[in-house]
């Protein structure tokens, strides 16, 4: 590690110092896990696998789709559930009533 005279430092770069330090504080564990994933996956291709087939899919939903509620009466294809935005075949088919 390098030995750095702190006393010897304009003040502009202790605090670009200073930043670059807590960025690599903030992103130290980020790092050792893609180190760790990397050495992983080249265990898993050494051994003739993919990562994906030994642990299963990389990402996890914890969202769950919600369920259709509306229909549309034509076109029984198109499907709202009632949450976000109103759909435009709902808008025009509340116009109409």
């Amino acid at each position: 590690m390098a030995d750095y005279d702190l006393e010897a430092l304009s003040l502009s770069e202790l605090k670009k110092m200073q930043k670059d330090v807590a960025k690599a504080i903030a992103t130290f564990e980020d790092r050792q896990k893609a180190e760790a994933r990397a050495k992983v996956e080249a265990l898993a291709r050494d051994l003739g696998y993919s990562l994906t087939e030994l642990v299963g899919t990389e990402t996890k939903s914890s969202r769950v789709t919600a369920t259709a509620k509306y229909r549309h009466p034509e076109n029984a294809a198109l499907t709202w559930s009632g949450r976000g935005r109103k759909p435009q075949w709902f808008v025009e088919a509340l116009r109409a009533t």
